[in-house]
């Protein structure tokens, strides 16, 4: 899941860069409004956490642009305001959810994968390939009936291959969407997890998911390739 994080207090908006990537989602974060517009509609997100009040464009004017735009990624508003008035404004203008700060990070990781369940009907409620399953909402992975322990990254990587099952994916797409386009490492960082992932849904099953296209990506089939 792709998150773009739009907050402008520098201890809150670190807190959730750590705390959602730490659940496995790949996160964006800026501290203005006109850039949160900017990578909100240049680039494709799960969700955005917006706060409302942003230097530049605040964040109901970030929100307004966007819809108008015909952008309807779910926003998640946050604001240290507490009034039925605001609420009201952010809900006019197109936003998903509302939360009030203080809030409980356990609470906000709820209700974003909440949004990004309603938004996206048409991704199955488990993800499947072969005998090899994934839910989403539970973050579990199953071979068959048994059960397969990953670290955040590698069921980020996992998920982002079996959501395009039978297509090739680029090293690049890859990090933009597991890791995040800021990432300034080597590329090769995918090759090690590719391999990770292996030896937890293949090897210890005899089976053989993912495909190295040489020269191009990795492809996660929908049948053992075996």
């Amino acid at each position: 899941m792709r998150v773009l994080v739009v907050e402008d207090e520098q201890l809150l908006a670190s807190t959730l860069l750590i705390g959602l990537r730490a659940e496995g989602f790949t996160v964006v974060a800026v501290a203005t409004g006109v850039d949160g517009l900017a990578r909100a509609t240049e680039e494709d997100f799960d969700v955005v956490v917006l706060d409302i009040m942003l230097p530049g464009l605040n964040g109901y004017e970030v929100l307004r642009h966007m819809r108008s735009r015909g952008i309807w990624t779910p926003v998640m508003m946050l604001t240290a305001k507490d009034g039925e008035y605001d609420q009201t404004d952010a809900f006019d203008l197109g936003a998903d959810d509302y939360l009030t700060k203080p809030f409980s990070f356990i609470v906000l990781v709820a209700r974003l994968k909440a949004l990004v369940r309603r938004a996206t009907p048409q991704r199955p409620a488990i993800l499947e390939a072969g005998t090899l399953s994934l839910d989403p909402s539970r973050r579990e992975v199953h071979r068959d009936d048994v059960a397969i322990p990953l670290t955040p990254r590698e069921y980020g990587l996992l998920e982002y291959l079996m959501r395009n099952k039978d297509s090739v994916v680029t090293k690049a797409q890859i990090l933009q969407n597991v890791w995040d386009a800021n990432y300034e490492g080597a590329d090769n960082v995918v090759e090690v997890y590719v391999g990770y992932v292996r030896r937890k849904i293949d090897i210890p099953f005899g089976t053989r998911t993912i495909e190295t296209v040489r020269g191009v990506g990795y492809r996660l089939a929908s049948e053992d390739l075996s």
